[in-house]
């Protein structure tokens, strides 16, 4: 849920822009004064958790022959050639198969003047739209959920500059996911990737896309029994795009067409379609092709074995797929096999809700464990108070109110990370059906808000290997006139980061400059959104390259060419950069140690999740706290004409908590 009382708006006068904030029970300018920690009890579901909990269950190899075969039928109904991809819920790639003659070349929209920077205008050869089909399928997939399930259209309509994309709503805010393209790339170092690098048949564990996560529409989630099994994406227009126009139905859309004949009998139910589904009043889309649009009936399609080798084939994809294995089964979300599942005994939380991440074999990946950053900061997080600030953001979740989720008044579903100023992940929870997708998106929440907030902050742009990446330092320096920005002084959140990284300062309002992490709104896209492109455009393209058999290596599990840390043998931004709301840095005194992010179900019930359970750590504790008010980004007022602008900090969502009425539960605090 995003305000919509324009936090970002100008403000003529100071107190006009305390009353928003007051409205929109943000954190932020004014005395801060005591407010009562919520706490009203949740009230269990019949199983006994407050939380929908999917069903273990997966795709077979006879429902991955199905799906491929359903859709061959429909794309040979609507005489188009077509190359398909199917993965499982954490992203495993199933089964690549190609119809004979379909165009799998991929080509990247050029920015609105026509230019092309980062990863725009790129024109690749066969098969790399299949690395897009990849993409797009992890999109449909890690978006989905038991309470919603989301498209890559879904995708397109949340991650553009405005928000539903179109040419009447220039000066709208921007999408509630702005910049998520980003996130699940092949540089990351959360991401498990074994084909070909040593751990055969293991499943576990959320997967990197060879172009991140995709906005081009043909990719839908596979359910059965209620739960989101996996995914499946058609390419062969040539296209790797977005669509720019909310209100106009598509010119060609075969690839969606298709994808969606290819779910038949994997469909979710109707009330959890995107479609049921709305942001600031806005109904978000599913899928612009219909059942009308499909030829092919609703008879049995074809056996698989009377497609492959006939008019088409299963096809190989570097690093991703080999087609010499067969179709593979997809791994049992919630399992060990899938790498994500409840907590085990050992891990110590003593709570039935919270799901952790593992490695398929038995050992749970990030549990608490403290910094690692004693060369540069006096005290580092301890173990303890990871822990209990994992624990504190999660009862903060188990009240929440879920914004993308049905039915209404369900319980928000997040992933949960702490970070320390190296960047280093020391402790991450989650839900039982949190998107996957925030697996790999709150961590770099995390990093974002605690490498901004970080006293080396500028050192390491300036180091950056790319010459591309200074510039960016010196240009928030000048937009904020402050020579000595980015060097500590100021307490950045994840949404303050946001505001500095729009193509339009404030935030969606026509006409305006971008802000300084971003490039202007004529060369802006989804491609080259400023300074977080531009940090890993070359892990992207050396990935697709190898993917392509052009480069004889895959790129290192560390995105930039930012310094390595050597306590880590990493950099501090080591899986990018994310520009939406969730992520608070946690000072000891006036010291940074680290930061707490959330991401899952609505931008300001992120914030919320991760600023209460800071605060509230911070309460039972007493060592560690947010940022003191006089040195958090919203302090910095940006004059504008006809006015001023002041960064927000934090905002949290009305009436925020299931059976009660509180609310702005972070005002003051």
């Amino acid at each position: 849920m995003r305000c919509r009382s324009r936090l970002f708006r100008s403000a003529t006068v100071a107190a006009t822009a305390a009353l928003l904030l007051a409205s929109c029970g943000g954190g932020g300018g004014g005395t801060p004064t005591p407010a009562p920690t919520p706490t009203p009890a949740p009230t269990p579901t019949p199983g006994g958790s407050v939380f929908q909990v999917p069903a273990l269950t997966n795709l077979t190899t006879g429902d991955v022959e199905r799906v491929i075969a359903q859709g061959v039928a429909e794309a040979q109904a609507q005489n188009f050639r077509a190359g398909f991809v199917v993965i499982d819920r954490v992203g495993n790639v199933l089964a690549v198969f190609a119809m004979t003659g379909a165009d799998l070349t991929l080509r990247t929209p050029r920015a609105p003047d026509g230019s092309a920077t980062d990863l725009q205008g790129l024109d690749l050869p066969a098969p790399a739209a299949l690395a897009g089909g990849i993409s797009k399928a992890l999109t449909s997939s890690y978006f989905s959920s038991v309470g919603g399930a989301f498209s890559s259209r879904t995708a397109n309509d949340i991650v553009q500059e405005n928000f539903p994309p179109s040419r009447i709503t220039r000066g709208f805010e921007s999408g509630a996911l702005f910049s998520v393209q980003l996130s699940q790339l092949p540089c990351s170092d959360v991401s498990r990737r074994f084909l070909g690098v040593g751990v055969p048949g293991n499943l576990a564990g959320t997967k990197r896309g060879p172009l991140g996560v995709g906005a081009d529409a043909g990719a839908f989630p596979l359910y059965k029994n209620g739960a989101v099994v996996g995914s499946v994406a058609v390419v062969g227009d040539g296209i790797y795009g977005f669509d720019q126009e909310y209100r106009e139905r598509d010119g060609d859309l075969r690839e969606e067409i298709v994808a969606l004949a290819a779910t038949r009998g994997f469909e979710p139910a109707d009330a959890i379609r995107a479609d049921r589904i709305s942001i600031d009043g806005t109904l978000l889309r599913y899928s612009e092709a219909t059942s009308a649009d499909i030829r092919s009936g609703s008879s049995a399609a074809p056996a698989f074995a009377s497609i492959n080798g006939v008019v088409g084939a299963l096809v190989s994809v570097r690093g991703y797929y080999d087609a010499t294995s067969g179709i593979v089964a997809g791994s049992i979300y919630g399992a060990e096999e899938s790498g994500v599942r409840p907590a085990n005994a050992g891990d110590g939380y003593n709570d039935p809700d919270i799901w952790v991440v593992s490695d398929g074999q038995g050992n749970t990946r990030y549990l608490p464990k403290p910094g690692t950053d004693a060369a540069t900061v006096a005290n580092p997080l301890t173990a303890a108070e990871v822990r209990t600030l994992l624990v504190e953001a999660f009862d903060v979740q188990r009240r929440a109110r879920a914004q993308v989720r049905r039915p209404v008044d369900n319980r928000a579903q997040n992933t949960i990370a702490v970070v320390d100023t190296n960047g280093e992940i020391l402790g991450l929870v989650r839900g039982p059906d949190a998107l996957v997708d925030a697996i790999d998106a709150v961590p770099q929440k995390a990093r974002t808000a605690v490498f901004f907030s970080n006293p080396l902050a500028a050192g390491d742009l300036s180091a950056n290997g790319d010459p591309a990446i200074p510039p960016f330092l010196a240009a928030v320096r000048g937009f904020l006139n402050d020579p000595g920005a980015l060097t500590g002084a100021t307490a950045f959140s994840g949404r303050a980061v946001g505001n500095l990284a729009r193509p339009n300062f404030p935030d969606g309002e026509a006409g305006r400059p971008p802000g300084p992490l971003s490039v202007p709104e004529a060369s802006f896209n989804i491609f080259s959104t400023g300074l977080q492109s531009r940090l890993v455009t070359p892990d992207i393209v050396a990935h697709v390259e190898y993917v392509l058999g052009a480069r004889p290596t895959d790129v290192p599990q560390n995105c930039s060419l930012s310094p390595i840390v050597p306590a880590t043998g990493r950099n501090r931004i080591s899986n990018g950069l994310t520009l939406f709301p969730g992520a608070a840095p946690i000072y000891r005194g006036n010291q940074l140690v680290g930061a707490i992010a959330a991401s899952g179900d609505g931008d300001d019930q992120s914030d919320m999740i991760a600023f209460l359970g800071l605060y509230n750590a911070g309460q039972k504790l007493g060592t560690i706290a947010p940022p003191g008010l006089a040195i958090r980004s919203d302090q910095i007022v940006i004059p504008l004409s006809g006015g001023s602008q002041r960064l927000t900090f934090i905002a949290c969502p009305f009436a925020p908590f299931v059976g009660t009425n509180q609310q702005n539960v972070c005002s003051g605090l």
